[in-house]
């Protein structure tokens, strides 16, 4: 194993960022190659840990001449918004300089190629960071971007052109839903690593991996659930032949929730106030079901207002906090049929 420091020049003199990479050198250079990276929203950590627990298992591999393809490990993406903390609370989501989504705006290029990325010289920190980010998984297969949302079951969004040939990934990484979309996705990482195969080389889509892993909610960071995550990580490496295990089993069919985006209902509050759920991620809900009560009047004749669900579906996350401002999501619930207030592309800014 190699490591390497990135450096990412700040926007004023004497200010930079860094952060490391870790680089596995194949043994076949026909093998499948990954590139696998963590907290690009600095706040979201569970993807951090399970790097953490798979490190050992690929230095392992390593030293048994077990790694066939070339490997890049980003566990730590997002120096700039890991620095940024305001009255006390981390800020890793956006770029408080622009305000702008640390998972938005990546370059988008007809090939995988760093040549083709703009001139950054004098472009904003973040856009510095997204375009050396974007470089560095340029030239591999398997592309997972490692997040997590507030409370959830663990789940993938994936390009619809990949799925169903990226069943055998999903199963093997043991997640219990998946999304796909298709079309634009306000230039998230994952778009820009998947556009140059949609634009061009078509013919590889049945072995390129590309996928936005929501590792549960931001507060699951533990031992037990990294070392399962780093398991699954192993696994889909093993299933797709950058490691060579022959202790693994192949992965069988995924057998959780698929939906398109589009069936997403994303369940938003009436009242601003407090929230009591009645559903927790994982569950399965009827129409009319009651998601949520908001209480918005405390001690008053009809202080409350109710959440019900609009068609039969899942539950798939639900905010952590218990205050909320009207108007703000609270849910999304996986429909069994397209949403009336379907949203394409990004759920959330």
């Amino acid at each position: 194993m190699q490591k390497s420091m990135e450096k990412i020049a700040g926007d004023t003199e004497g200010v930079a960022y860094e952060f490391p990479v870790f680089r596995f050198q194949g043994s076949d250079g026909n093998a499948p190659r990954a590139y696998l990276q963590a907290a690009l929203h600095a706040g979201e950590l569970p993807g951090t840990v399970a790097i953490d627990a798979l490190m050992p298992m690929l230095e392992k591999a390593e030293a048994e001449g077990r790694i066939r393809g070339s490997i890049t490990v980003v566990p730590w993406a997002n120096p700039i918004g890991r620095a940024q903390y305001f009255l006390g609370d981390q800020q890793g989501r956006f770029h408080l300089g622009t305000r702008t989504n640390f998972n938005r705006s990546f370059p988008l290029v007809e090939r995988p190629d760093p040549a083709l990325l703009p001139d950054t010289s004098l472009a904003s920190v973040d856009m510095k960071l997204k375009a050396r980010l974007l470089a560095l998984s340029f030239g591999h297969d398997i592309v997972l971007d490692l997040h997590c949302d507030d409370e959830s079951v663990a789940y993938l969004y994936v390009p619809a052109e990949l799925w169903p040939a990226m069943q055998d990934c999903a199963a093997a990484m043991g997640v219990e839903a998946v999304l796909l979309w298709r079309g634009a996705s306000d230039s998230a990482f994952e778009e820009a690593s998947v556009h140059p195969y949609l634009t061009g080389a078509r013919d590889r889509l049945d072995k390129v991996v590309v996928t936005t892993v929501e590792y549960r909610g931001i507060g699951d960071v533990d031992g037990p659930l990294a070392k399962s995550d780093a398991e699954g990580l192993y696994r889909l490496l093993a299933a797709r032949g950058v490691v060579a295990d022959p202790a693994m089993s192949a992965p069988g069919a995924f057998e959780g929730v698929v939906a398109p985006l589009e069936n997403i209902e994303m369940m938003s509050a009436p009242k601003a106030g407090a929230i009591l759920y009645d559903v927790e991620p994982g569950d399965r809900v009827k129409k009319g079901d009651r998601l949520a009560t908001i209480v918005h009047a405390p001690g008053e004749k009809d202080g409350r207002v109710e959440v019900l669900a609009p068609q039969d579906g899942y539950i798939l996350t639900r905010r952590s906090h218990r205050i909320t401002r009207a108007g703000d999501d609270l849910v999304k619930l996986v429909g069994a049929k397209r949403s009336t207030d379907a949203r394409s592309g990004t759920l959330e800014d």
